[in-house]
């Protein structure tokens, strides 16, 4: 019974991205914000709402490791989302064609990595109104990265895609777009806590513990609305969309921990957890040193040249998993 809760919650969450990356590439389309600060902002945050009831979730349940490793392992495993579609299209080269202002965003999230591997080492057990001083330092560089991106695009706007005609969404109302936003938005963070309560279920009939449980199964399995958001941005040929939706996500996790923390009333959430987290922190630093490489590059003529980042990036996921697994 509780592996067909997780199962029908994950079906719940599927549908609902569809829903999802349909209605953000309307509103980022009749709207002047352009699909890289839709991506990075609100679809990134509402493909993020599994994550944020997940976390929260397992802080009730008193599971501090699965909301964090929730947290990394989902941020890892949407970095090997944007790969593996990179890989399998990689002859329209989704990173070539993406706005160089995803630059920046990758930027933001290599030195959140980074903040969020030392705050992990050192494990500074302080609070600041409730919430870790590591958590507070990481919430004010999210808030100065939004803005940055924010005013970055409004500086630098996107230059306008010619898409094929059957990819127009205009006969979509914007204001049924919004609401169609919302709603599924709501499907997908309900979803979210009952992933939570059957994955934390899981962990004790497994016997394969909260942290692994966290920075896998409940991770690959939240992070169910970025792979489908990516899916149906590329297939509308949404390139920005698509990669400012896992790369934004990904900014948003972080976040995450700040409302865990506020729930965690023991002290600070990050000094409580287990130290095999540092190893996914460290993970996602090094997969964001790899997206960020591939946005900056040169184009490359060569599919396989091309390719190469991705394939880095896949086998670099694998063994971050594997080491992982054996701590």
């Amino acid at each position: 019974m509780v592996y067909l809760g997780f199962i029908f919650a994950a079906v719940i969450t599927v549908f609902a991205a569809i829903k999802l990356s349909t209605y953000a590439d309307t509103i980022g389309e009749k709207t002047s914000l352009g699909g890289m600060v839709v991506g990075t902002i609100f679809l990134a945050g509402a493909t993020s709402l599994p994550e944020v009831t997940t976390s929260v979730s397992a802080i009730v349940l008193d599971s501090p490791d699965i909301a964090v490793g929730n947290v990394f392992g989902s941020n890892m495993f949407n970095l090997l989302i944007i790969a593996s579609f990179d890989l399998y299209y990689r002859r329209q080269q989704i990173f070539k064609n993406a706005g160089k202002s995803h630059i920046y965003t990758a930027s933001i999230g290599l030195l959140l990595a980074t903040v969020a591997l030392l705050a992990l080492s050192l494990k500074i057990n302080y609070s600041i109104l409730g919430i870790g001083v590591d958590v507070w330092i990481l919430m004010s560089i999210y808030g100065l990265g939004i803005w940055l991106i924010s005013y970055l695009s409004k500086k630098y706007p996107e230059e306008p895609v010619a898409e094929p005609e059957e990819y127009n969404l205009s006969a979509i109302p914007l204001k049924r777009a919004i609401i169609g936003f919302v709603i599924a938005a709501l499907f997908i963070m309900g979803a979210g806590t009952l992933l939570t309560v059957t994955g934390d279920q899981i962990a004790v009939i497994t016997g394969l513990g909260a942290s692994f449980v966290g920075s896998f199964l409940i991770a690959a399995t939240t992070s169910l609305p970025e792979a489908i958001a990516v899916l149906v941005a590329l297939q509308l040929r949404n390139y920005n969309l698509a990669i400012g939706s896992i790369l934004g996500s990904n900014l948003f996790n972080i976040l995450i921990l700040g409302a865990s923390d506020v729930f965690y009333r023991q002290g600070s959430i990050i000094a409580a957890v287990s130290d095999v987290h540092q190893i996914t922190a460290a993970a996602v630093g090094i997969l964001s040193v790899v997206i960020l490489y591939a946005l900056v590059r040169k184009p490359r003529e060569s599919s396989i040249r091309y390719a190469m980042p991705s394939v880095i990036l896949v086998i670099l996921y694998f063994i971050s998993s594997y080491l992982i697994f054996i701590q």
